[in-house]
């Protein structure tokens, strides 16, 4: 078997491995699924009578930015994954077997791909009991969920190097919450970036996680129609602007975590 096709078959069955656990813990399966309901739930009948879009419905305006908040921090079981089998040793079990050096971290990234879907199916059903629609049709949809993922992936390398990093689970979910929250609400995922302070507003601007949500909004024909046209470039191109991040997210970090990886690997010889 060649170097990619044994990376591809040893990454599938981590991936495997990975998705067999969510039947053994299924709680942790039920708790990612009730959060993506209570969000919806809770913006929508909370905020959605105090915030006010002209032209449109908050809570239309509101469902691609909670759709965005989701899947990164969805893509943090990467990190969460990685750092617990490291913890209980299993990381020093595959480094064991004559298995491709990448096949941990290709198959944990693939896995979690998995885990983001499931919220996603549960907040579009919630979304549309409270009144969120999708006007551009089948294809555009699909297109703003694949995108969603994309970026969910990308963004789970990041967490997977982090995960190689820190010495616990605690330590990346603290790290990570840090790090993440400010990304998801300093932008217009759940407010018009418009409305925000000056230096707040050109961080919004720029913010790859304010480029997935008005390309996802686009795509699902979310756009409040007295919304003003975007006089930036990352939210004039949204879709291209969250697609180089996703090339540039993977170039630089899926090879800094091999390269972690098989510098542990080293170490552990």
């Amino acid at each position: 078997m060649s170097g990619l096709a044994q990376t591809f078959t040893d990454g599938a069955v981590i991936a495997k491995r990975n998705l067999i656990k969510i039947k053994r813990v299924p709680e942790v399966l039920v708790f990612v699924l009730i959060s993506p309901i209570m969000f919806v739930l809770l913006f929508a009948y909370v905020f959605g009578s105090a915030i006010d879009i002209p032209g449109g419905s908050y809570r239309e305006f509101l469902m691609a930015g909670i759709f965005a908040q989701t899947v990164i921090f969805g893509a943090t079981f990467t990190g969460a994954g990685i750092a617990e089998d490291m913890q209980k040793g299993i990381i020093d079990r595959f480094r064991s077997l004559p298995m491709s050096r990448s096949a941990v971290l290709l198959g944990r990234t693939a896995s979690d791909v998995i885990y983001n879907i499931l919220p996603l199916i549960i907040m579009a059903l919630s979304g549309l009991l409270v009144g969120w629609r999708m006007h551009n049709g089948l294809l555009d949809s699909v297109l703003g969920f694949t995108l969603l993922l994309l970026f969910a992936y990308a963004f789970s390398w990041v967490m997977g190097f982090v995960g190689l990093l820190v010495p616990s689970v605690e330590v990346i979910n603290n790290a990570s919450f840090i790090v993440i929250f400010p990304m998801t609400f300093i932008a217009n995922t759940f407010v018009p970036s418009d409305n925000l302070p000056t230096v707040l507003k050109t961080f919004a601007e720029w913010n790859p996680v304010s480029s997935l949500t008005q390309a996802t909004r686009e795509l699902f024909g979310n756009v409040p129609a007295g919304t003003p046209e975007p006089t930036v470039w990352p939210l004039q191109n949204p879709v291209l602007y969250t697609l180089i991040w996703v090339v540039v997210i993977i170039a630089i970090f899926a090879p800094l975590a091999v390269h972690r990886y098989k510098t542990m690997q080293g170490h552990g010889k």
